[in-house]
């Protein structure tokens, strides 16, 4: 298939992908991003729902102790990396920016804990960028399509990056990310009338029709 005909198919399966991460600015999605590692979104949004009614500037975060914040993060996994990251982020942002999340890749990830993937995030969806961001989701859906053969998050977000038109890549990524979650699932993937069957290279996909 053509990048236009696989666009098309998503379209058609998910014509209006949206982030299920719950933010008001770029800073707090940048902490929700850092949080959502190995932990759901829907968990997410319910540790910041909480912990942006007091801290939701880098200047509140920044009042914080690390064991404060571990305490509020706590359920999202990871807790002790993820507060030490979200802290020194802070600063970074902080003292490099005057407090406001920078909007270039260079300069994302030369922040504290943010690397390639969070930062495509940002820039797509904070910023309105065209980038794509490589999750475990992408990551799969790329090698079930064919579009890359890689385990390497970077060189499949390069792949993707050529095969498809640079205003089609914060929009696909959103759509591979969602295809994903629900329908190419890691385990038990959907694929009877999935629209990418004929190209998919699941090797049990016939046993799941």
């Amino acid at each position: 298939m053509t990048a236009q005909e696989i666009k098309e198919k998503f379209d058609a399966l998910i014509p209006a992908p949206k982030c299920e991460l719950d933010y008001k600015s770029p800073y707090q999605l940048l902490i929700a991003v850092i949080l959502s590692a190995q932990c759901t979104d829907k968990r997410v949004n319910m540790v910041t729902k909480e912990m942006f009614k007091k801290y939701d500037t880098p200047e509140k975060v920044a009042s914080l102790a690390q064991e404060e914040l571990e305490e509020i993060i706590h359920s999202c996994g990871f807790y002790h990396n993820k507060a030490k990251n979200i802290l020194a982020m802070t600063k970074d942002v902080i003292e490099k920016y005057n407090g406001q999340v920078p909007s270039t890749m260079e300069e994302l990830v030369s922040l504290a804990g943010v690397g390639r993937k969070t930062a495509n995030v940002v820039i797509g969806e904070a910023f309105g960028g065209e980038a794509i961001a490589v999750d475990t989701h992408v990551l799969r859906v790329s090698n079930r399509l064919a579009l890359a053969k890689t385990s390497d998050p970077f060189k499949c977000e390069q792949a993707l990056m050529k095969f498809f038109p640079s205003k089609y890549w914060s929009k696909i990524h959103l759509q591979m990310v969602l295809f994903g979650r629900y329908y190419c699932k890691s385990q038990k993937p959907l694929c009877k009338g999935c629209p990418f069957f004929d190209i998919c290279t699941y090797e049990d996909k016939n046993k799941m029709l």
